[in-house]
Protein backbone atom coordinates (compact mmCIF):
# COMPACT_ATOMS: atom_id res chain seq x y z
CA UNK A 1 0.00 0.00 0.00
CA UNK A 2 0.97 3.50 -0.61
CA UNK A 3 1.07 6.30 1.40
CA UNK A 4 -1.79 8.25 0.04
CA UNK A 5 -3.92 5.17 0.88
CA UNK A 6 -2.81 4.41 4.33
CA UNK A 7 -3.48 8.00 4.80
CA UNK A 8 -7.12 7.60 3.36
CA UNK A 9 -7.83 4.52 5.65
CA UNK A 10 -6.36 6.37 8.50
CA UNK A 11 -8.83 9.11 8.71
CA UNK A 12 -12.07 7.23 8.01
CA UNK A 13 -10.82 5.17 11.04
CA UNK A 14 -10.67 8.23 12.56
CA UNK A 15 -14.00 9.61 11.26
CA UNK A 16 -15.61 6.24 11.89
CA UNK A 17 -14.51 6.10 15.65
CA UNK A 18 -15.94 9.73 16.25
CA UNK A 19 -19.56 9.19 14.68
CA UNK A 20 -19.72 5.41 16.83
CA UNK A 21 -18.73 8.06 19.95
CA UNK A 22 -21.43 10.74 19.33
CA UNK A 23 -24.09 7.99 18.33
CA UNK A 24 -23.62 5.79 21.32
CA UNK A 25 -22.71 8.00 23.99
CA UNK A 26 -23.19 11.53 23.96
CA UNK A 27 -26.20 11.95 21.47
CA UNK A 28 -27.62 15.34 23.45
CA UNK A 29 -24.40 17.10 25.20
CA UNK A 30 -23.37 19.43 22.99
CA UNK A 31 -19.94 20.40 24.77
CA UNK A 32 -19.48 17.24 25.51
CA UNK A 33 -19.88 16.19 22.82
CA UNK A 34 -17.32 18.62 21.18
CA UNK A 35 -14.39 18.24 23.95
CA UNK A 36 -14.37 14.45 23.32
CA UNK A 37 -14.22 14.76 19.27
CA UNK A 38 -11.60 17.43 20.05
CA UNK A 39 -9.60 15.36 21.99
CA UNK A 40 -10.02 12.15 19.55
CA UNK A 41 -8.41 14.16 16.68
CA UNK A 42 -5.57 14.77 18.64
CA UNK A 43 -5.19 11.60 19.61
CA UNK A 44 -4.84 10.36 16.18
CA UNK A 45 -2.76 13.12 15.16
CA UNK A 46 0.04 12.67 17.58
CA UNK A 47 -0.28 8.74 16.65
CA UNK A 48 -0.11 9.89 13.43
CA UNK A 49 2.84 11.63 13.27
CA UNK A 50 5.02 9.10 15.77
CA UNK A 51 4.41 6.34 14.15
CA UNK A 52 2.73 6.74 10.29
CA UNK A 53 4.95 9.66 9.61
CA UNK A 54 8.22 8.58 10.32
CA UNK A 55 7.81 5.37 8.25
Amino acid sequence: MNKYSINIIYVLIMVATIIIVDIFKFRNQFWERLIVNISIVLVYLTFYFIFIKTH
